[in-house]
């Protein structure tokens, strides 16, 4: 054994010994955070559900109604960059605390909202809030888990994805049917309240900080150039609808090209002079990240698309109530769940790149295979009969959102973890609203403005096949965009690295305060 080797194996040692102490409280920090993970998602979806409640109950008008989900939205994609950079620069346990403590706030605020208005300010705080919490999620991980590790780690994550992609819909129906103690909607966010502070309890005691080793400053001129971007962007696409497709909203859409074009130049120059930009234009000269960020946003476009044409579907074209409808995407989620933890645990490692791309695929023979149902059975489809389509595109899922989160930050230094966390986020709620944009077009665009009640359903119908189709073309432009990834994640590469390598994997070391 060679005196490197010896040193190497030195070091080793004493790394296994502290990490061994450090195993409980490391993964009861990962429970924390993954719980609050999970809230945002289920937060997210439990609202749509609740949605005639809230407009019978409350008095609110259309428009209160679209802000109500709109708000949020808003919010989250606006404030998700500002919130990874601020975990870097304070400390990502101290932001989490933060994000989550004033989400549990929030959420309060909206179960005990007096009016629409106050529901309304309510939800863009409660999404402003998660816009601090949720890039510390990633991040964290990114900072306590070695890579060796992250791919468990990520596999987990991908579970909770698919487990809150269908439980909010679910669990927004229980709550809303049930009517408990006479509250109406209002335990769809007072729910939130247990949990959150639990979750802020024992964070304070169980995650260690973690922050940037190279003391940086938050970047004003960057956030409000991002701000305006994102609201220019996602402003007119989701009000575009209801407003008729003004055509200040396509000139407000095109300005925001100009507005990212001029943050590019500026993060360009801020960089140069003090190295501290909001956005880590470096980040893109990693392949994986830049790869999958394209992915990511084309997939946010498709399940944009997808989750939204399927509630119409059930519950005004077939006419299902929320709890029918929140059941029939039970054996999704549990594929979903399935499949990603298989994928980084047992596949990505034998096969790469391959995984994913056999995910897409995958998702798409499950939206044609829903398409030849659909067809089939039209107004008399049941549950059961959506079953396989519905495991086939949730395996397909679970390929995919596990790995890609692995592979987008495999190559990315820790220390810009918080400001790539929440690029990856922030550009999966971008594909997301474009994917709920381009609904107008693909499904409504298919629906008559005029039907008697005898017409909706057969009209719903056609329209949500009419999507399905544009659902699987975009997952076959996802195909071929994964081949810009790398074929294997870095930490899945075997052999190891030249002693530059090593010396810079020791540089991006974070620094934790216990």
């Amino acid at each position: 054994m060679t005196s490197t080797e010896t040193l190497a194996g030195s070091t080793g040692s004493a790394a296994d010994r502290t990490g061994s102490a450090a195993d409980r409280r490391r993964w009861f920090a990962l429970a924390i955070v993954m719980t609050a993970a999970f809230m945002d998602l289920v937060d997210v979806t439990i609202v749509n559900i609740a949605i005639p409640s809230i407009k019978q109950d409350a008095g609110a008008s259309f428009s209160q109604i679209q802000w109500i989900t709109a708000g949020y939205a808003l919010a989250f994609a606006a404030g998700l960059i500002t919130g990874g950079r601020l975990g870097d620069i304070h400390g990502r346990r101290r932001m989490f605390l933060i994000g989550i403590g004033g989400f549990t706030l929030a959420s309060a605020l909206c179960g005990f909202a007096a009016n629409p208005e106050m529901l309304v300010a309510s939800r863009v705080l409660q999404g402003g809030m998660a816009a601090m919490m949720v890039p510390q999620v990633l991040s964290i991980v990114h900072a306590t888990f070695p890579a060796h590790e992250r791919g468990k780690v990520f596999g987990l994550f991908g579970a909770i994805v698919g487990l809150g992609a269908v439980s909010g819909p679910l669990l927004g129906a229980l709550l809303t049917e049930w009517n408990l103690f006479g509250l109406e909607w209002r335990p769809i966010f007072l729910i939130n309240l247990p949990v959150g502070i639990a979750a802020l309890i024992l964070g304070s005691r169980f995650i260690s900080e973690s922050k940037a080793p190279k003391a940086l400053k938050l970047d004003l001129v960057g956030v409000a150039l991002v701000t305006l971007g994102l609201l220019m962007l996602l402003y007119p696409l989701t009000r575009g609808r209801e407003l008729g497709w003004p055509l200040w909203g396509h000139l407000s859409m095109a300005g925001s090209l100009v507005v990212f074009g001029a943050l590019v130049a500026y993060e360009r120059r801020k960089s140069a002079r003090d190295g501290s930009p909001l956005v880590e234009l470096s980040l893109f000269k990693v392949k994986s990240f830049a790869a999958g960020i394209a992915v990511q946003t084309v997939f946010g476009i498709s399940l944009g698309i997808f989750f939204l044409v399927w509630t119409l579907y059930m519950q005004v074209g077939l006419g299902w109530r929320p709890l029918r409808a929140g059941l029939t995407g039970v054996p999704f989620s549990i594929a979903v769940s399935v499949a990603a933890g298989m994928s980084v645990q047992k596949l990505v490692p034998r096969f790469g790149r391959k995984v994913l791309q056999a995910g897409a695929l995958l998702m798409a023979a499950g939206v044609l295979i829903y398409l030849a149902e659909s067809e089939r059975y039209g107004l008399g489809i049941a549950s059961w009969q959506m079953a396989l389509p519905l495991v086939v595109m949730g395996a397909g899922m679970g390929l995919i959102v596990a790995p890609l989160t692995d592979a987008v930050l495999s190559g990315v230094p820790r220390e810009h973890a918080g400001s790539a966390s929440g690029l990856i986020n922030t550009v999966q709620q971008m594909g997301n609203a474009l994917g709920l944009g381009l609904v107008s077009v693909v499904f409504y665009g298919e629906i008559g403005d005029r039907l008697t009640r005898a017409q909706v359903g057969p009209a719903f119908v056609n329209a949500f096949q009419h999507a399905l189709g544009w659902v699987a073309a975009v997952l076959g432009v996802i195909f071929l965009l994964m081949f810009a990834l790398p074929k294997r994640p870095a930490q899945h590469l075997e052999g190891g690295g030249d002693g530059e390598d090593e010396q810079h994997l020791v540089e991006e070391e974070p620094v934790l305060v216990h």
